[in-house]
């Protein structure tokens, strides 16, 4: 982040405090950042341009900021404002959509119109500096473990390791079904701008056409939507199709396929939606996809999506997919799923991520890397090639951050310009090398076809007197605890609900 973006970044989160004293959660004060910057970018320019708003008139940056717009009156106003645009199509419908007014004191909503957005010139910013600071935002909405935001922002370095493995190209179009913050589509969309001489046609196409993501969550969508916008991608009108698109991905057999896939589907293994009774009250209920292309029917949500990725992607298509360890070992679906993907694809790298990278606890995932491949009577899997970044290593939130040259070596054994050209780095005389290849007949040889493969020694577990330091060891115990509720908490689920379809019968 250059020194200007963090000088927004603070700017604008240190308001953030203020407004928290009022109830707003960081979420609530990003989506108020997020409509208001819109608007004042789209005043900015109109003016620059002389050109059409594509704000309609009466609800415009100008008629907001207007000095007799104070109390009661902005209140009111604002509030007009965000449901008018709510009911817009394009950019505007997609950024408003449900929204309202959380700021209650009219002196604080204006002094955010006047002091914070309104003596910025934001067009006169670069997209890395608008965009940067965004993204310093919503990484900072992502550490607010209570609010569970953690869920939808995944670490940098892990999202560019991935993109400069699966290496998009110009005239492409990558889709993230799971999209969150956008984090993986615009990684793509910065690999191609700058790792390619893009001509006025390829860039139109980067911008317009090259990037497409769904997302589930009203809130989250507009964050999405808003950190493309200030990156450069997307339109600014309602005459083009947005980018993102708020949708639950797993509904529907997709009628677009793609070249790229990548994604980070959101964590818990339940796929649920909730329901309101006539008396108010709120219950989620457990849903499975019962798709005609799907390999079998589940609700775990994380199969859900390895089944659904392989449909979204064209014949010779590339994805990868962040996963928790289940879904490599997993018995029942799971050993279906693993079956099939390796028959029909040819499933080549499996990236074993390190304990501590994630705001939401608990996690321990892997990255996999597949292609699809067209209908054959024998599978596509020849070799997989593993990984391993966590035996050994430790890392953590704030003391030991993972960085992308910690990824390096990974990036480098992938070997992403040849990739049928690799060396393992193990062997029995170095019995520490991270990467080595297993052939498909050993894999689906191994109980349940189970893809959680590990050779390397675990020096903690041998040696005492060469610990981590005890906040990293308090950090893995807490991931392992919240691994082992949330086992706990889908086991007793599952219970509850062949409790209550019992009692149905």
């Amino acid at each position: 982040m250059t020194e200007h973006s963090d000088r927004l970044v603070k700017k604008l989160w240190s308001y953030c405090n203020v407004l928290r004293d009022d109830g707003l959660s960081y979420q609530d004060y990003l989506e108020q950042l997020t409509f208001l910057l819109f608007l004042k970018m789209a005043d900015e320019k109109a003016a620059l341009t002389h050109g059409e708003q594509a704000v309609p008139e009466g609800y415009r940056w100008d008629d907001l900021a207007a000095p007799h717009m104070e109390g009661v009156k902005l209140e009111e106003h604002y509030r007009n404002t965000l449901r008018h645009l709510g009911r817009q199509g394009g950019m505007l419908g997609l950024i408003f959509a449900k929204s309202q007014n959380k700021i209650q004191d009219p002196a604080k909503l204006r002094q955010l119109i006047v002091e914070l957005i309104g003596k910025e010139t934001w067009l006169s910013l670069s997209s890395d500096v608008k965009g940067d600071a965004y993204e310093g935002l919503l990484e900072r909405n992502a550490q607010d473990t209570k609010s569970g935001a953690g869920q939808y922002f995944t670490p940098r370095p892990i999202i560019d390791a991935i993109i400069d493995c699966v290496q998009p190209q110009s005239g492409e179009v990558i889709c993230d079904p799971a999209c969150g913050t956008g984090g993986f589509l615009l990684s793509a969309a910065n690999y191609i701008a700058h790792n390619y001489k893009l001509d006025r046609d390829q860039k139109r196409h980067l911008r317009y056409d090259a990037i497409r993501g769904v997302e589930l969550v009203d809130g989250v969508s507009r964050l999405c939507a808003m950190n493309l916008f200030l990156h450069g991608i997307g339109p600014d009108d309602d005459e083009r199709e947005p980018p993102i698109k708020t949708d639950d991905s797993l509904r529907n057999e997709p009628k677009t396929h793609f070249p790229v896939v990548v994604t980070n589907p959101p964590f818990g293994k339940k796929s649920s939606v909730t329901i309101v009774n006539e008396e108010g009250e709120t219950d989620k209920q457990t849903v499975s996809y019962s798709r005609p292309d799907f390999w079998t029917t589940t609700t775990n949500k994380q199969l859900n999506f390895v089944q659904h990725i392989k449909s979204l992607l064209e014949i010779n298509g590339r994805a990868a997919v962040v996963i928790p360890d289940n879904v490599l070992f997993e018995g029942g679906a799971g050993e279906t799923v693993r079956r099939k993907l390796m028959h029909e694809c040819d499933v080549h790298t499996v990236l074993r991520l390190p304990t501590g990278l994630f705001y939401a606890q608990g996690v321990k995932a892997n990255v996999v890397f597949f292609d699809r491949k067209p209908a054959s009577e024998n599978p596509w899997t020849k070799t997989v090639w593993f990984y391993d970044l966590r035996t050994n290593k430790h890392f953590t939130l704030k003391q030991n951050r993972l960085t992308r040259r910690d990824l390096d070596e990974f990036v480098q054994c992938y070997n992403p310009g040849d990739r049928h050209n690799r060396t393992t780095t193990w062997s029995k005389d170095n019995p520490d090398g991270r990467w080595r290849p297993y052939t498909f007949e050993e894999i689906t040889n191994r109980d349940k076809a189970s893809l959680d493969i590990f050779w390397l020694r675990d020096e903690s577990l041998e040696d005492s007197a060469n610990l981590p330091d005890p906040h990293i060891l308090a950090a893995e115990i807490a991931e392992d605890l919240e691994s082992a509720l949330e086992q706990i908490r889908d086991v007793l689920g599952d219970l509850e609900e062949r409790v209550d379809l019992g009692g149905d019968q």
